[in-house]
């Protein structure tokens, strides 16, 4: 394993964490810790973040550019995300079964839409 595959996968998997840990401090009321929460969260994206600039720095990589496509690549993948935990929730703890379905079909949908965005579509 090289050294820059090894030291992003130990901070990505202390920024997963941190994110983690958050989200379940921000959502879970019974723990009564959604600031802290709020805060843990923040920082495990703003490690990520970090992550991604020292590994594409070890590794030689030019910075990544922001164009159209990126941006639409990271929107599309936001919406399918959210769309699919969305369905999730309102399977799971709502208790809506259907409503759950449809919502995280159309999620998984959008995510399924990434592949044309970041691949293309080739003959």
């Amino acid at each position: 394993m090289k050294k820059s595959n090894f030291v992003a996968m130990m901070m990505g998997t202390v920024s997963g964490m941190l994110f983690a840990l958050g989200m379940c401090m921000a959502l879970i009321p019974q723990w009564n810790a959604f600031k802290p929460g709020v805060i843990f969260g923040c920082v495990g994206i703003v490690l990520s973040i970090i992550t991604l600039m020292v590994w594409r720095k070890m590794e030689n990589k030019k910075p990544v550019k922001l164009s159209f496509k990126t941006v639409l690549t990271i929107f599309v993948g936001i919406v399918g995300a959210l769309a699919l935990g969305v369905g999730m929730c309102f399977s799971m703890v709502w208790g809506n079964m259907i409503a759950g379905i449809v919502i995280g079909f159309i999620g998984i949908a959008v995510l399924l839409c990434l592949i044309p965005i970041v691949k293309g579509i080739k003959e």
